[in-house]
């Protein structure tokens, strides 16, 4: 009977410790939460806080995700994705105005497509950007993996080393891989998402071998190190053909520049020509034909330069 009582009590002292425990851990998180929201409050002001909400609104609807997630496989996840589509936003309207106003009001149509067109470029430059340093990183990061590897390591230990050792953008992405295998994530599918948020035939070629030496072994050491020789070579010849080719990229980008310099150049020569030609059937198959002729010149340069090696 005295047993039983002693247990009793045991367990009434256990509950109640584990409520005091629970109640003074819930005030520490309300405190530090109180803290945090003054902290932020003082140092961003009510202004900033009101952005960040619409921010927050804006991330939730359709055009926002994409936002979001175009910025974050660029790496631009600290920009907020509002401020962007608001510069993109903004730009698109002063393009539509100046080609209004400078040529006629039907191209202020021009300037919703230079909305779309811009934040795409942007987007789409950003990640090009991050991929190509990340390509330079490859031949240090294989010559880490080998070396991690070399001294008996598995390879989610050398990725997590990596990671480590690594700048941005191999550190961080490395480090999202290793983050997604502690929480039950398979090399197989971590090493697909970092091929994923980085497409290039380089990555391919890692993540590949990564993944075979981890299926069925193999000399994962040597791999490694033939590849970052293989890297080597490849980053030096890459930037010739650039080099050699940019030339070449400008001048495609100098076409377009003509063709609407062109019809500026006839508006200061004789003002409201362009206005005329859209007026009349003549004049506007005119212009269709000119961009036509332009646009599929600037697309065949492009095409004659392009570049995926």
């Amino acid at each position: 009977m005295g047993t039983v009582v002693l247990i009793l009590v045991g367990v009434l002292l256990g509950c109640a410790m584990f409520v005091v425990g629970v109640a003074d851990l819930v005030s520490v998180q309300t405190r530090r939460r109180r803290l945090v929201a003054g902290v932020v409050d003082d140092a961003t002001g009510p202004q900033a806080a009101r952005f960040a909400a619409w921010d927050r609104s804006f991330r939730r609807t359709r055009p926002g995700t994409w936002v979001a997630g175009q910025l974050l496989l660029a790496g631009e996840e600290h920009r907020p994705p509002l401020a962007v589509a608001l510069v993109a936003l903004g730009g698109g309207i002063a393009v539509g105005w100046v080609l209004a106003v400078g040529l006629a009001p039907v191209f202020g149509v021009l300037g919703v497509a230079a909305i779309v067109v811009g934040l795409r470029s942007y987007l789409g430059r950003a990640k090009a950007r991050r991929n190509e340093q990340f390509i330079a990183q490859m031949p240090e990061l294989a010559r880490v993996l080998s070396n991690a590897t070399s001294a008996g390591l598995s390879i989610a230990s050398a990725v997590g080393i990596a990671a480590t050792e690594l700048a941005a953008p191999a550190g961080p992405e490395l480090a999202r891989v290793a983050s997604r295998m502690r929480f039950g994530d398979s090399l197989d599918t971590a090493m697909h998402g970092l091929e994923a948020r980085l497409p290039s035939r380089e990555v391919s070629v890692l993540v590949s071998t990564l993944l075979v030496s981890a299926r069925s072994g193999g000399s994962l050491v040597s791999a490694l190190r033939d590849i970052a020789d293989t890297l080597d070579e490849r980053k030096e010849t890459r930037r010739e053909v650039r080099t050699t080719l940019a030339q070449s990229t400008s001048t495609g980008y100098l076409v377009i520049g003509m063709g609407f310099g062109l019809l500026f150049l006839l508006n200061v020569i004789q003002p409201g020509t362009v206005q005329a030609m859209t007026s009349s059937w003549i004049g506007r198959g005119a212009l269709v034909v000119g961009s036509a002729l332009f646009v599929s010149g600037f697309l065949l340069i492009r095409r004659m330069t392009r570049f995926e090696g």
